[in-house]
């Protein structure tokens, strides 16, 4: 017996320092559950539309670790592992959220890894729904319909290097490339590359920026590019957001070109009414043009409301109540934010309209 609590000590020594320097600088483990019950429906559509149905919808849902570790001289070292699961489903992938590793001074933060675009951090800071929801700015703003934003653009890139800066008298800058590992030579070669960045002012009530990103060689979805690739896509975009009293306003604009297509633009406004734990939300985005050149006379656009109600509970929790609707013309084909559907192929003309009630919780 006595062998076996010396050898036990032995081992506890041994591990003992390894704990130590863990403990030193702890990973943090975090997370968010958010789910919600929609009522959705279609009609408008040529095409015809389909039956009026209930679903349960994961609203990106997802759970991480991260850390920090001080190497001195005011330099550290971090790392995020953050990855999505559906909470009414399995179906999903491991680590496929914003994940990487970096170093961070009085200079500012670099990182590598997989994380999303300077022009969506922008994009989902504007938005009152996080980016989630029937009325996420992923509908019309950013969707990936033929009227809506090429869907591109609000993605979280793979294979990515990004700079922030630190804030200069309320100014701040961030940098994103991604490496073009997808380059191929020969008749048919491709240069896969896209790279963009923001540069944003933040003091007292006012939140504003300017965003820009490129890519090329890089497909946006066979049915707005008729299975083609533009050469080159260039998204400039406006934004801001101004507070008074319990009241908040913001909009965005975007304006995209794209080889062999004409210009598109696209924009949001929206304005959230805090009353105590209550909040007031109403969002309207609007998308007009972007065909190609060969289909000028069947330009497409589309527009979504989106009003709701939410009710916080604490600041982990909160209770979610939402009306949208998404209208196109004859060859629109947007659709809902985050949680597409009933529109899950490209219907031109289908205008689609749910209510939805959700519960979200935050670790």
């Amino acid at each position: 017996m006595n062998k076996k609590l010396i050898a036990l000590a032995v081992a506890g020594a041994c591990v003992a320092p390894a704990a130590m320097a863990q403990t030193a600088n702890p990973v943090t483990l975090y997370g968010k559950v958010y789910v919600t019950l929609e009522s959705v429906d279609t009609g408008g559509s040529t095409a015809g539309s389909l039956p009026r149905r209930n679903r349960v919808s994961d609203q990106a849902s997802r759970i991480g670790v991260r850390g920090t570790e001080d190497l001195g001289g005011g330099l550290k070292a971090f790392f995020q592992l953050e990855t999505v699961f559906k909470a009414d489903q399995n179906d999903s992938t491991f680590a496929n959220r914003n994940s990487g590793v970096g170093l961070q001074g009085a200079w500012g933060s670099f990182l590598m890894g997989r994380w999303d675009t300077p022009l969506k951090q922008a994009a989902n800071a504007m938005d009152p729904y996080g980016d989630v929801t029937l009325g996420a700015q992923s509908s019309a703003l950013l969707g990936s319909g033929v009227a809506g934003v090429v869907g591109g653009f609000d993605t979280r890139q793979q294979n990515v290097v990004q700079y922030w800066s630190p804030s200069w008298a309320g100014f701040a800058v961030k940098l994103s490339y991604m490496a073009n590992e997808g380059r191929t030579t020969g008749a048919a070669a491709v240069n896969p590359r896209s790279e963009g960045g923001t540069l944003t002012y933040t003091g007292g009530p006012i939140y504003a920026g300017y965003a820009y990103h490129q890519m090329k060689d890089t497909a946006f979805g066979t049915v707005a590019s008729g299975g083609g690739t533009p050469a080159t896509q260039k998204l400039n975009a406006l934004f801001g957001t101004f507070t008074f009293g319990p009241v908040k306003i913001g909009g965005m604009y975007h304006k995209i070109e794209r080889t062999n297509f004409s210009e598109q633009k696209a924009w949001l406004a929206n304005v959230v009414w805090t009353l105590g734990n209550n909040q007031i939300i109403y969002q309207h985005q609007d998308a007009k043009d972007g065909a190609r050149n060969d289909q000028l006379n069947a330009q497409p656009s589309c527009k979504n409301d989106s009003i709701g109600w939410q009710y916080n509970f604490s600041r982990r929790t909160f209770w979610l109540l939402e009306y949208s609707k998404v209208e196109n013309n004859d060859t629109g084909t947007c659709n809902f934010g985050s949680t597409p559907g009933p529109l899950t192929t490209a219907i031109a003309g289908q205008d689609v309209k749910a209510l939805q009630m959700g519960i979200s919780h935050s670790f």
